[in-house]
């Protein structure tokens, strides 16, 4: 995997690249690739920022702040519902593991108790 480009280095790029040099020499001298010159001098002319942008990255949420509402007043409402019929009642466009996971991320807790067979020294009275 190729490594982070240090502020520093960044600072180097674009000062040389004011001074019309060649991208392949910046290149080669701060051992980086020619494609990451061209990127990092496109992003800083439409830009003028020298910082990445990463807080673009990643997948966007499928479900919205309002769904979330509406989730957290539901199981308010009725905590003997099921992640099944959360998505089928709220209508929401997410499984049953995406939902769980949502619920652990904002602190949720889920429990459903499930039937389970009783061992021998569990017999009932």
């Amino acid at each position: 995997m190729p490594r982070a480009i240090t502020l520093e280095e960044r600072e180097k790029i674009i000062k040389h690249k004011q001074n019309n040099e060649n991208e392949t020499d910046i290149a080669r001298w701060l051992f980086i690739s020619q494609s990451t010159v061209t990127k990092l001098w496109a992003h800083y002319r439409k830009t003028g920022n020298l910082q990445t942008n990463y807080k673009n990255c990643g997948r966007n949420p499928k479900i919205t702040d309002i769904q979330i509402t509406l989730i957290k007043a539901e199981i308010e409402k009725n905590p003997d519902t099921t992640l099944m019929e959360l998505i089928e009642k709220l209508d929401l466009s997410i499984t049953e593991s995406g939902l769980s996971r949502l619920f652990k991320k904002l602190g949720l807790t889920f429990k459903k108790r499930r039937f389970m067979l009783m061992g021998k020294n569990e017999q009932m009275s």
